[in-house]
């Protein structure tokens, strides 16, 4: 019996306390990890995307206008978080390029 409580114990202090995650648990934290470093890694193509565009100017004037909830959507739409050979844009790389366009103002 006494062994039994302390099994349970010691589960309890280990999931809770101790860091202990379950493989799914460890999987969807290492999947969110690779997305956010994808979307650093492909910033500075988004953001050359936004200097190369002949409409760069008319975009970042409705970013600023836009609120934080909705520049992400203005550069997906902008087609400057799409990477090469996708058919859709990243929604992480959008936000970490609107972040970085928007950073120094």
């Amino acid at each position: 019996m006494g062994a039994a409580v302390g099994a349970i114990a010691l589960a309890v202090v280990g999931f809770n306390w101790s860091g202990w995650v379950t493989s799914a648990s460890a999987s969807e934290m290492s999947g969110k990890q690779s997305m956010a470093a994808v979307a650093a890694a492909l910033t500075p193509y988004c953001i050359q995307n936004a200097k190369s565009d002949p409409k760069s100017g008319d975009i970042m004037a409705e970013i600023e206008k836009a609120s934080t909830y909705q520049r992400r959507g203005i550069v997906e739409k902008a087609g400057w978080a799409t990477p090469l050979g996708a058919e859709k844009p990243d929604r992480a790389l959008a936000e970490s390029c609107q972040i970085a366009l928007t950073k120094d103002n």
